[in-house]
């Protein structure tokens, strides 16, 4: 594993380093201009999704911003009702700082609640600097940029045990009907084929993307992302069918539907990677690295590994991805310094502290790829890099949250439901329909 290469200064004279001496300002936080600031004894308070490994290894990344400012940290957990959380807090006079924002919808929202502070002119350079113009899309609402995606996804990877698939002597399928049947030979061997999180609703949506991705191809997907064509689209009708050929078959899903409605992500996870296996592969975002690698010890490239989610029907391979996107809100105590962390976030340097623990990918094109501690990590980072603005963003994380992305409701709680019953995906498309459409004209 490469060691982050850092000479740890203090105080205001080490971010003015890190970012491009203009952290000492007077007026914008960290803005150039006479006299010496430094944000020793002040806090940021930070909300985000994130628990476990993530929230441990994004907690390095704000050690090392302390370590450079002075500025202590104060992580909070939100869990997936990130909208619900925030604006409770915000109600209450007890706003964070920074929030973690993991939907476009989401940071939509915020920013047409008048709940955010556009970024600093610093951040926006580096941004343009630094990024492909797909993720300044993605963070910016009518032109102004509210949002910088620190933490990327690539959500188009299926991770498995290579002990597991050389068990029961198959390679890594080519195309979603393979898929399948390897999974039916694995299941075979002794273990499930797929361990499947749904209990956490956003991975159904996640499964949903990449088959409509490939199945309905990217113009239909850019036009149900928006709305402007309906969820009873048959293209829709036609995706779910493709998914229920996986969820009907009680030999594919570890613990059948039932078992993988009373499972969550972290518990997907550990069904392939943990001490005791009960399938051989999980589908999700190339975050599972990071999981299996910290909670389970396993050797990334070694012990788990991943194939390209591979192409439905007469489809190209999706590339699907998401992100979680850093916003200062305006009614939080200390916007200054939640300015400056995500000055600090925008540089290399800081992704390559999360880099090298796994389990992330930057969006930063300037991080030097030998910063991931792995060749697969390294291999999906140059991946998404590469796709620059072809990539195609996570469809529920641009809708609404009311229909992408909360617990219970929407989109969510509805492919939940027919992953417990698939019997009939017109009804279903039916139901997503009704939900988008409230929730688009909310």
């Amino acid at each position: 594993m490469m060691r982050r290469r850092t000479t740890l200064l203090t105080g205001c004279t080490a971010l003015a380093l890190t970012l491009g001496a203009t952290a000492c300002g007077g007026g914008d936080p960290v803005s150039a201009g006479g006299g010496d600031k430094s944000l020793d004894g002040q806090t940021v308070t930070v909300a985000g999704v994130w628990s476990g490994a993530e929230q441990k290894n994004f907690q390095k990344v704000l050690d090392a911003f302390t370590e450079k400012t002075g500025a202590e940290t104060r992580f909070v957990s939100t869990g997936d009702n990130v909208s619900t959380v925030v604006g409770s807090k915000i109600e209450g006079g007890n706003a964070p700082d920074v929030v973690m924002v993991p939907q476009v919808g989401v940071l939509q929202q915020f920013a047409g609640n008048g709940w955010l502070k556009p970024l600093s002119s610093t951040t926006r350079k580096s941004v343009a600097a630094n990024y492909a113009t797909v993720w300044k899309d993605y963070g910016s609402v009518k032109g102004t940029l509210y949002g910088l995606y620190f933490k990327a996804a690539h959500k188009s990877t299926v991770w498995y045990s290579p002990a597991a698939l050389d068990q029961a002597g198959v390679q890594p399928p080519k195309t979603y009907d393979e898929m399948l049947k390897a999974g039916r030979t694995v299941s075979d061997s002794g273990l499930a084929a797929f361990s499947v999180a749904g209990q956490d609703g956003w991975t159904l949506t996640d499964w949903f993307e990449n088959v409509y991705l490939s199945q309905a191809g990217p113009e239909k997907y850019d036009a149900l992302a928006a709305h402007e064509l309906k969820w009873t689209d048959q293209s829709v009708v036609d995706v779910l069918t493709t998914l229920a050929k996986l969820f009907q078959d009680k030999q594919l899903l570890a613990g059948g539907r039932k078992g993988a409605l009373n499972t969550d992500f972290p518990g997907s996870v550990e069904k392939v990677f943990g001490p005791e296996p009960e399938a051989g592969m999980v589908y999700e975002g190339d975050f599972v690295a990071g999981v299996a690698k910290d909670q389970f010890g396993r050797k990334i490239g070694q012990d788990a590994d991943f194939f390209a989610f591979p192409p439905v029907g007469g489809g190209a391979a999706p590339v699907v991805s998401g992100g979680d996107a850093a916003v200062v809100l305006k009614d939080g105590k200390n916007t200054k310094a939640g300015m400056a962390l995500l000055e600090y976030l925008a540089t290399p340097e800081a992704a390559a502290v999360w880099a090298e623990t796994g389990g992330f990918l930057s969006p930063n094109k300037k991080l030097d790829l030998a910063s991931y501690g792995d060749d697969v990590t390294r291999t999906t980072a140059k991946s998404l890099i590469a796709a620059g603005d072809s990539v195609r963003f996570d469809m529920s994380d641009q809708a609404p949250a009311a229909f992408g992305g909360t617990k219970g409701a929407g989109e969510w709680k509805i492919l939940q439901d027919f992953l417990r019953d698939p019997s009939d995906p017109k009804a279903t498309a039916a139901q997503l329909e009704t939900a988008a459409a409230k929730a688009y004209k909310g």
